[in-house]
């Protein structure tokens, strides 16, 4: 089987269609390309690898479930390898992702301690739109911290680094902030300002909304937790809002009170590869994180 057609394949599988392949890969290729490359494959194995299942979807057969499992590990692992057998010193380069609140709250700080440590240390930070640890495991970054709200895949090892909490942010200035206790009902007849429809956030509130029986009068999307503050400063409406201190909410115009005490808190993971080509920036960066807890 030739190296080319077995990448081709593994792509389809990946993306779960041909033109999402074709956007995928790492190289410029266009999607009738992908498609010969499968089928060229298929003709050679003699079996079907994907069957259709809408017009640009398609999902593996029994026979091409076997092959992926086989070839997966090889082009996951690939980037990590070429980045290790590239790299001029032991810890020269970490690649970063982290959750729009994690890179608020926490990297800063996590950043400046490592940077202390070893300055000549490339640190590339990008923001994780989503809490696939994935992006760990195909090699695309050496470490992601996120809350993880899934169990992570085999050959990944994660470390608890911080915990969110929930809170309840109200406008300083409205008649909810004056009583001594409020609850999700209380909301009932305020604007609820939300996180995007997708995000695990947003989802963690709709949860939070529905256990408690709350239906807000209105509701308003937000994409990061410092346009909701924003938001409820101006006193467009209330939210409930993870975050690793109640100082970081404090703004003028905001009250944070927690919410649910000891119930409304989320585990915070560095996540890397426990498998494959090791970049020791990570146990670098492990290290200075646990500066902060020292």
């Amino acid at each position: 089987m030739q190296i080319a057609r077995l990448e081709g394949f593994y792509w389809v599988a990946r993306s779960g269609g041909y033109a999402a392949a074709a956007r995928a890969f790492p190289y410029p290729l266009t999607q009738p390309a992908v498609f010969q490359q499968v089928r060229k494959l298929e003709d050679e194995l003699g079996i079907r690898l994907f069957e259709r299942v809408a017009k640009a979807e398609v999902r593996l057969t029994a026979g091409g479930r076997q092959l992926y499992d086989h070839v997966a590990p090889f082009f996951e692992r690939l980037p990590a390898v070429e980045r290790a057998l590239k790299a001029a010193t032991p810890a020269r380069e970490l690649r970063l992702a982290a959750e729009a609140l994690i890179l608020q709250q926490m990297l800063p700080g996590w950043i400046r301690r490592l940077q202390r440590r070893e300055p000549d240390l490339r640190v590339d930070v990008r923001e994780l739109q989503a809490p696939d640890p994935e992006v760990v495991r195909s090699g695309e970054v050496d470490l992601a911290v996120a809350y993880f709200p899934s169990a992570l895949p085999a050959g990944l090892a994660s470390r608890t680094v911080a915990t969110l909490s929930s809170f309840l942010v109200l406008p300083a200035g409205g008649e909810l902030a004056h009583r001594p206790r409020v609850g999700l009902r209380q909301l009932t007849g305020e604007t609820f300002v939300t996180y995007n429809p997708g995000t695990i956030h947003h989802e963690l509130q709709r949860r939070a909304l529905a256990r408690s029986g709350a239906a807000p009068a209105r509701v308003v999307s937000a994409s990061t937790t410092e346009t909701i503050l924003g938001l409820v400063a101006a006193g467009v409406g209330c939210s409930l809002v993870p975050s690793i201190d109640e100082a970081l909410l404090r703004r003028r115009g905001v009250v944070a009170r927690p919410f649910a005490p000891g119930r409304g808190r989320f585990p915070v993971r560095a996540v890397w590869r426990a498998s494959g080509p090791a970049n020791p920036a990570v146990d670098v960066a492990l290290d200075a994180l646990g500066d902060a807890h020292r």
